[in-house]
């Protein structure tokens, strides 16, 4: 029974991130935005701590599998680069009062990088799984998830409550620097760890 729950969780955080991405690109539209955003922000949390939820039950009762290996971090990248797509869609989040054009290269800008960084980094897991190497989540992988997952409160709390508040901008712009630099140091290290059947950066 144990085995299949990591797997379930897994859809699960599937369903909730559809809807998650939907608040976001819908939240323009929504009379009372900021409750609207914190519901997202809530079920953006419940998604990431389901995360938590099923690697520990995946390594408590041994229930890890390659499918499992597999769909878990693509899950997650759906998360985070979906979310990062849907504030570029929606021109968030809003700094200083820099000009649309300045905005729209920092937002799709940001995302081009994540999205480069896990398209590379997920070819890596699909060929070391081919060899039957474990790529299996490291330090700066962990690291790299967290600081992306705190960009994306980040946005979704100054959008909702702090829109013009000069200490919001600047708080999202060293988040954001912080997740950049851990996002290419993490794609890095996982280039070097192909050479070592251990793991690599997830």
């Amino acid at each position: 029974m144990w085995k299949h729950v990591p797997n379930i969780l897994t859809f699960m955080r599937l369903g909730l991130t559809i809807i998650f991405l939907w608040m976001i690109l819908y939240s323009p539209h929504v009379a009372n935005r900021p409750f609207f955003l914190d519901v997202a922000f809530v079920l953006f949390v419940i998604a990431g701590f389901s995360d938590i939820v099923d690697g520990h039950v995946a390594r408590r009762y041994n229930a890890a599998t390659k499918f499992g290996r597999m769909i878990d971090p693509l899950v997650d990248k759906i998360l985070v680069c979906g979310a990062f797509a849907c504030f570029a869609v929606i021109r968030a989040p809003a700094l200083f009062d820099w000009g649309p054009a300045t905005l729209a290269i920092i937002q799709w800008g940001v995302l081009a990088i994540l999205v480069v960084r896990e398209a590379y980094v997920t070819i890596l897991r699909h060929m070391a799984e081919a060899h039957g190497i474990n790529f299996g989540a490291v330090k700066a992988g962990k690291i790299k998830m967290f600081l992306q997952s705190f960009a994306i409160g980040t946005v979704l709390i100054k959008t909702a409550h702090v829109q013009t508040a000069e200490w919001g901008h600047w708080f999202t712009i060293v988040t954001y620097l912080a997740m950049i630099v851990m996002t290419v140091v993490s794609g890095l290290q996982a280039t070097k760890r192909t050479k070592a059947p251990q793991a690599v950066a997830a």
